[in-house]
């Protein structure tokens, strides 16, 4: 069997990272340079021309036109941070490096913080991955299926059990290189006509062709896409059909990915984050040192994400 090189490319190793992010210093340079790659330009009333002030050992630019003093993390998702950047740039390499996710139990110990302060930084880097997958769209070719999140519970199975949080997966492969590009995980409130055609505005291209089941749901959500293969699955579990190669083993591998990593948490509410960092990382596969400063300017883009919002926050609102 071949390698697969998207598998076995070096990634950022320790030292290699270290060497560009080993210090405070070398931290906020890099975010300096992420937040204003052509110089400082004022969040208030975007002038370019500035002093800088220092107060209380705290480097803050200072507005020539509002005089509007802004520090390096305020306005970002960094903001009123109580730690280092330095151990925040070792959590975006944790979380973009590591080949089967890492948990905030993980990152506590691998951080030398508490749980706490972990949730938090794994909860906001989280959120900045779902929100910059949020525009994502699919076309040319694409493989849908309907999903559930969640432990197993007394009752009934499958479509309709009680505390499983439905979610849509599609991914958008190439017919001529039989090979997976980009994918979508998107919590739904429940796989109706409605939602489904709400989620094909926002996930599908006008000129893609659709391949799904027979479920009745996605026949509603093909009417906006230019094709439609709808295959009845029947008695035959769709494991075995060609078609759905590749939807159903990035769905195995997302399921194993989470039951690996998490021992458990709030699916009825933090869905969406979960789902959007397995998108996120997914999705940039293909450049797995770049994964760093890309994720860095995404937060450095992200305004302000308190704990007070993250733990408010629905998974589909």
């Amino acid at each position: 069997m071949p390698i697969n090189k998207i598998q076995f490319q070096p990634g950022l190793s320790l030292p290699a990272f270290f060497g560009r992010f080993g210090t405070e210093a070398q931290c906020e340079a890099a975010l300096e340079q992420a937040r204003w790659p052509n110089g400082f330009v004022c969040p208030d009333c975007g002038e370019y021309r500035h002093s800088l002030v220092h107060r209380e050992g705290q480097k803050l630019w200072q507005c020539s036109a509002c005089r509007k003093q802004t520090s390096l993390t305020a306005g970002t998702v960094f903001e009123s941070t109580r730690l280092p950047l330095h151990l925040w740039f070792l959590g975006l390499y944790h979380l973009t490096q590591a080949k089967n996710n890492v948990s905030a139990l993980e990152l506590k110990r691998l951080l030398g913080v508490n749980y706490k302060a972990a949730w938090r930084m794994k909860h906001k880097l989280m959120q900045v991955m779902d929100e910059r997958e949020a525009d994502r769209i699919l076309g040319e070719r694409v493989e849908v299926d309907d999903a559930y999140l969640g432990g197993v519970h007394p009752g009934k199975v499958g479509r309709g059990a009680e505390g499983k949080v439905p979610f849509v997966i599609a991914v958008q492969t190439s017919e001529e290189e039989q090979r997976p590009w980009y994918v979508r995980l998107d919590p739904v409130p429940g796989f109706t006509r409605k939602a489904l055609v709400q989620w094909a505005e926002q996930a599908l291209a006008p000129d893609a062709l659709l391949v799904s089941d027979g479920l009745a749901c996605f026949v509603a959500a093909a009417e906006l896409v230019a094709e439609h293969e709808r295959v009845v699955v029947g008695e035959r579990k769709s494991s075995e059909l060609d078609c759905f190669h590749w939807v159903n083993t990035l769905l195995g591998n997302i399921k194993s990915s989470i039951q690996g990593t998490y021992h458990g948490f709030k699916f009825d509410k933090y869905a969406a984050r979960y789902l959007g960092e397995l998108q996120y990382r997914f999705n940039r596969r293909f450049d797995l040192p770049q994964m760093i400063p890309r994720l860095l300017r995404a937060c450095a883009l992200t305004t302000a994400r308190p704990e007070k919002w993250l733990r408010s926050a629905e998974a589909w609102g």
